[in-house]
C-alpha cells in the first residue's frame, strides 16, 4: 500500500498521463493498467482532492476516442478503480462520467458494454439527479437510446441498457424524485418481457425486480398477479414470467411477501418447469429454486417439487442446459432459504441426485453440481456438512461424497453457477 503520494503514485502520473494521452493504443492500455494498479496500492486518505481529479480529466477524455476495445476496458476499469476511491471530490465530474459509461453501452465489444454497466453501479452513490438517467436508459431499453450505431445491434444495446437501468435502479432508484421515473421503468420492463430476444428479456426481468423493490411490497404483489400469475402469451412472454420470477423472488421485496402470494409464485414456478418450451421450462428450473428458498417453509416447499426436479435431474436425455439451470435453482434455493441444516433442508435424494450429476461426463454440469454441493455442504465453513451428510448416507454415497469433496469441493475458490 502506498502511504504517501509524494513518494508514491504522485511522480508517476505525468507518465501515466502521456502514455494515455499520446501513445499507441498498447501503451495506452498499460498506461491506463498501470495507472489502475497504483491507485489500487494507494491509501484511500492519499487520493482525495487535487491528485484524483488530476488523473481522471486524461482517462474521461480519451476513453471516447476510436481505441480497440481493450484500451477502453482499460480505461473504463480504472474509472472504476477511481469512482471506489475518490468518493466526493469526484462529485463535479457525475456528469461527464455519466455520459461517457451511457455512450459505452452502445461500444461493439460486450466487454466494454459489461464494465461501463458496473461503473453506472459504482457513480451512483455520487450521483445527486437520478432522474434525467432514469429516463435515458428507459429510453434506450426500448431501442431508442440516441448514442446507438450501425455498428453493434439494437437487441445488444438494449440487453446493455436494460442491465445498467437495472443497476442503476437498485444502487440509486431511491433518489428518484420525479414521480414517473420508477413507474416509466416498470413499464418498459414490463413491455419488454415478451419482446424476441431472450437477453433483453431477462434484462428486463431484472429490472422489473428493481422497480417493485422500490415501489414496495403492495405494488409487487400488484405486478406478480397482473403479469405473471394471470398473465397469458406467447412462449416468449411465458419465458419472460419465469425470469422475472426468478428475479422478483431474489429481490429484497420477497422477504416482505405474505405466504399466500409466495405459494402462488411457487405454483406458476412449477407450471414454466413443465412448460413444453426448453427455454421456458429452463426458466421454471431456476425460478422455482428461488420460490422454494423463499418460501415461508422452504422444507415443505421442496419437498412439494422434489419429485419433479428429480425427474429432469435423472433423465439422461435432457439437455446440457436444462441440468445447469435446475443446478442454477437449486443454488438460489441455498442461498435464499439460509437453513442452519442443508442437509435436512435439502434431504438425501435431492442431495444424491446432485451427487450424481456432480460425477457426470460433462464438465460443465460437473462443474454446476460441484458448486450446489459446496453450498449444500457448506464448505467454507468447514467439515460439519460432510460429517452430517455422511452420517445419515448410505456407505457407497458416503464414500463417493467424501472423495468429490477432498478432491474439488474444498479447493473450490468462487462460485460460478450463479453468474449470468
Amino acid at each position: 500500500m502506498l502511504q504517501c503520494p509524494s513518494l508514491g503514485l504522485e511522480p508517476l502520473l505525468p507518465i501515466y498521463q502521456r502514455g494515455i494521452l499520446y501513445g499507441v493504443p498498447s501503451v495506452r492500455e498499460a498506461s491506463a493498467a498501470g495507472l489502475g494498479e497504483a491507485i489500487n496500492l494507494t491509501a484511500n486518505k492519499f487520493l482525495a482532492g487535487p491528485l484524483i481529479i488530476k488523473m481522471t480529466g486524461p482517462l474521461l477524455r480519451i476513453v471516447g476516442d476510436r481505441n480497440p476495445s481493450n484500451v477502453k476496458i482499460a480505461i473504463l476499469k480504472t474509472l472504476g478503480l477511481i469512482l471506489v476511491k475518490g468518493g466526493p471530490a469526484l462529485r463535479a465530474f457525475v456528469p461527464q462520467f455519466q455520459t461517457t459509461f451511457v455512450k459505452a453501452l452502445a461500444d461493439p465489444s460486450r466487454q466494454v458494454r459489461v464494465e461501463a454497466i458496473y461503473a453506472l453501479g459504482l457513480l451512483m452513490p455520487l450521483s445527486t439527479r437520478v432522474d434525467p438517467l432514469l429516463k435515458e436508459l428507459v429510453a434506450g431499453s426500448l431501442g431508442k437510446l440516441s448514442v446507438a450505431s450501425d455498428s453493434v445491434g439494437v437487441v445488444a444495446v438494449q440487453t446493455a441498457t436494460l442491465e445498467a437501468l437495472a443497476v442503476v435502479l437498485k444502487e440509486g432508484g431511491t433518489k428518484a424524485k420525479l414521480p414517473e421515473s420508477i413507474p416509466s421503468a416498470l413499464a418498459a420492463s414490463t413491455e419488454l418481457l415478451e419482446h424476441s430476444d431472450e437477453a433483453v428479456r431477462d434484462a428486463a426481468a431484472k429490472v422489473l425486480a428493481a422497480t417493485c423493490n422500490i415501489l414496495g411490497v403492495e405494488a409487487a404483489k400488484d405486478v406478480v398477479d397482473s403479469t405473471i400469475i394471470e398473465g397469458e402469451g406467447s412462449a416468449d412472454f411465458r419465458h419472460g414470467q419465469a425470469c422475472a420470477l426468478r428475479h422478483i423472488l431474489s429481490a429484497d421485496i420477497a422477504t416482505s411477501m405474505d405466504h399466500k402470494t409466495l405459494s402462488s409464485m411457487l405454483k406458476a414456478s412449477l407450471t414454466f418447469l413443465k412448460d413444453d418450451k426448453p427455454m421456458v421450462r429452463d426458466a421454471g428450473c431456476i425460478a422455482i429454486g428461488a420460490a422454494i428458498g423463499r418460501a415461508k417453509d422452504p422444507t415443505g416447499a421442496r419437498r412439494s417439487v422434489e419429485n419433479n426436479l428429480l425427474k429432469i435431474m435423472e433423465n439422461s436425455k435432457e439437455t446440457l442446459e436444462t441440468y445447469q439451470a435446475v443446478a442454477k435453482g437449486l443454488a438460489l434455493a441455498l442461498q435464499l432459504a439460509r437453513s442452519d441444516d442443508n442437509v435436512d433442508y435439502f434431504g438425501l435424494t435431492l442431495l444424491n441426485g446432485c451427487l450424481r450429476l456432480a460425477m457426470s461426463g460433462t464438465q460443465r454440469v460437473q462443474y454446476a453440481y460441484n458448486d450446489v454441493l459446496y453450498l449444500a455442504l457448506r464448505v467454507s465453513d468447514g467439515q460439519g456438512g460432510l460429517d452430517r451428510y455422511c452420517s445419515l448416507a448410505m456407505f457407497e454415497d458416503s464414500k463417493q461424497m467424501k472423495s468429490i469433496y477432498s478432491k474439488i469441493l474444498v479447493k473450490i475458490k468462487q462460485i460460478t453457477v450463479l453468474d449470468d
